[in-house]
């Protein structure tokens, strides 16, 4: 069972100015193709990003609601006490990507083309991370070796078993369990023991401070990987993807990403197979944003047709689960 629903404290409105190109609405579609992590509700508010999380480092749950009134501008409704208002925003800047300055992506589509015909598909769209980077460690422990939609279902089973139900305006939007709710984990169904133990692992170093996402990006990368794979169960790719996908990191090039380098051999018509150090070698001409174009390029790939439509209620708000799963 769902815990009781939080009872929310509404704040005033805050706004986050954003610098460079980014469409909110974008970012509602790219959540849409990936499943029942998130789903447009056209028949209340279209263009709304309702999400659910724990606070980082706090872990109290909180939720927001947002809106992009202009180019240059959104509007974040938080739902949570009010002393975490301030936390809250700055989590949702970091979640969307307008944390980060995007006014050279030009300068990046003027030097490759390929990255240029990608961003000409999907203008606007920067990367959706996952709400914390003790989130994004649950995640890799979830979908190691698993099919996508199959650690999606287990994950909607955790959140649905330890998280939290917070109401974002008319909406009940279920969070993500926070990490004392993880670190005593015994069985979860569906889950493998290893996989527990490693949830448990994933939890506890989220409480220790291990997972704080200022830090990550503050240190230098190898140092971060490093920081990363000395938690029980995060091997490379999974703190690679950790580093990118929660903390954030706006300049990585995953070097453990196997599906990611054949997608680059495939649109720079690369001989299957190229080695690592010549594909990233290109993807220098992505900096300062190789993270997101790397995104961009797993999202041309990796989108899953949307689950089946459920009856309109109260309770299928655009983040269906636990905020929002990138892939």
């Amino acid at each position: 069972m769902t815990a009781p629903i939080l009872m929310p404290i509404t704040v005033p409105t805050g706004e986050i100015a954003v610098r460079g190109p980014f469409d909110l609405a974008a970012s509602c579609r790219y959540l849409a193709s990936y499943g029942p992590a998130a789903r447009p509700d056209a028949a209340s508010e279209p263009g709304v990003l309702r999400l659910a999380f724990p606070v980082d480092g706090e872990w109290t749950h909180v939720g927001a609601a947002i809106r992009q009134r202009s180019p240059g501008t959104l509007e974040v409704e938080v739902f949570g006490p009010v002393e975490l208002a301030a936390r809250v925003m700055t989590q949702v800047s970091r979640v969307l990507c307008v944390d980060v300055d995007a006014s050279g992506l030009p300068d990046v589509d003027r030097r490759d083309s390929v990255a240029a015909r990608l961003r000409a598909e999907s203008p606007g769209l920067r990367p959706v991370l996952f709400s914390s980077p003790y989130e994004a460690a649950c995640w890799s422990v979830l979908s190691q070796g698993m099919r996508f939609t199959s650690a999606l279902k287990r994950r909607r089973v955790l959140a649905e078993s330890h998280g939290r139900i917070v109401d974002v305006g008319e909406y009940q939007v279920v969070s993500f369990p926070a990490p004392e709710a993880l670190a005593e984990l015994s069985s979860a169904e569906g889950l493998a023991g290893f996989r527990v133990a490693r949830l448990r692992s994933v939890a506890q170093a989220a409480l220790d401070g291990r997972l704080d996402p200022v830090e990550l990006r503050t240190l230098p990368i190898p140092d971060a990987l490093a920081h990363l794979s000395a938690i029980s169960g995060i091997g490379t790719f999974s703190a690679e993807q950790i580093l990118l996908r929660g903390a954030g990191h706006p300049d990585l090039f995953p070097r453990a990403d196997a599906r990611l380098h054949h997608a680059m051999c495939e649109e720079y018509a690369l001989p299957p197979g190229t080695p690592t150090p010549q594909l990233a070698l290109l993807a220098d001409d992505w900096r300062p944003y190789r993270s997101w174009l790397v995104q961009l390029l797993r999202a041309t790939r990796d989108a899953v047709p949307p689950a089946p439509e459920t009856p309109p209620s109260a309770t299928a708000p655009l983040s269906e689960v636990a905020g929002v799963v990138p892939v």
